[in-house]
């Protein structure tokens, strides 16, 4: 996926989304390895409902695969918040 579908695929319809998922897209993505970046493109296919409630840890995502990427992003949204608090 290129860099600018990449990020516009990022831009969801909730801002509590976007600013978790933009700076990963930004700072994290780049650094994945192919599957990893796989497993995001195919997480931006969920629903925004899905992933809000995956990323505040409401619920985990059934597909080990969407788990992994969850994972991931929650980590660096943890590491992001203390960075900037």
């Amino acid at each position: 996926m290129d860099k600018n579908r990449l990020f516009w695929g990022s831009r969801r319809g909730m801002l509590e989304l976007d600013l978790v998922l933009q700076p990963f897209v930004e700072n994290v993505y780049p650094t994945l390895d192919e599957d990893d970046q796989k497993r995001y493109q195919q997480f931006l296919e969920e629903q925004d409902q899905d992933m809000f409630s995956w990323l505040l840890k409401r619920q985990d995502p059934e597909d080990q695969n969407l788990l992994r990427i969850v994972q991931i992003i929650r980590e660096h949204s943890n590491q992001y918040a203390e960075k900037n608090s």
